[in-house]
């Protein structure tokens, strides 16, 4: 009998190695799993590559990270939001590396990963910094710039219901990069608010299918909010 639930999140997580990608979904708080990232800094793997939306916030969740010093390069879209003070202490003393991403780009670059695709040209960063070091090509008499996936050991996700089989569904805007995200990396982790039986969520609406998902571990909304590890 497949059953993807387990009780904990140190269960959920299981062991992860120091040196890890591990991608974070979440649009600043919105969708960021902080009991997830809770449990990755109890855990103690060290010398991460974190893919994030952004930088973290305040001192919870992946600013808790950083702060641990677990974190050795972020890559990201939006690193200098106004409570993103954390990463951007560490990243001016030279303790933390930055890779800069558009938005659009680095959602398209977890999604290449996902989907088995090994590179795409995109115009965004034509013609800017972000372009240095990469090959470049005409097409159609404009200029574009070759962007690689983003593959990951591990996904952390924050999702609203899930079932045993490992399907679940987002709420709202907190859907952001989850589903990207799942396919992308060896292995998923979903907190979910709710725990569902099986045929309670709509086979239409399932947006993240149990095929991409090793553990799924139940948090309250609260609980997660606070990022704490329950």
């Amino acid at each position: 009998m497949i059953n993807k639930i387990v009780n904990s999140v140190a269960e959920a997580l299981g062991n992860v190695a120091d040196g890890s990608t591990v991608l974070l979904s979440g649009f600043g708080d919105a969708g960021m799993s902080h009991a997830l990232i809770a449990g990755l800094v109890v855990q103690g793997a060290r010398d991460l590559t974190v893919v994030c939306n952004n930088a973290g916030s305040g001192e919870a969740g992946l600013a808790a990270l950083l702060k641990a010093g677990r974190v050795r390069r972020m890559i990201c879209s939006f690193p200098r939001a106004p409570t993103s003070f954390v990463f951007d202490e560490l990243y001016r003393a030279g303790r933390v590396e930055l890779e800069l991403v558009p938005q659009g780009t680095l959602a398209e670059r977890i999604r290449a990963a996902g989907a088995g695709i090994g590179g795409f040209f995109i115009q965004t960063s034509s013609g800017t910094p972000l372009a240095k070091g990469k090959e470049l090509r005409q097409i159609d008499g404009k200029n574009y710039v070759l962007e690689l996936p983003i593959h990951a050991d591990l996904a952390l996700i924050n999702a609203e219901r899930g079932d045993r089989w490992g399907n679940v569904v987002y709420r709202k805007a907190a859907r952001n990069f989850g589903p990207v995200m799942a396919p992308a990396a060896k292995r998923t982790v979903v907190s979910v608010n709710e725990v569902v039986e099986l045929g309670a969520l709509d086979p239409e609406h399932i947006v993240t299918p149990g095929i991409f998902v090793d553990k799924i571990v139940c948090i309250p909304r609260t609980i997660n909010a606070a990022g704490a590890d329950k």
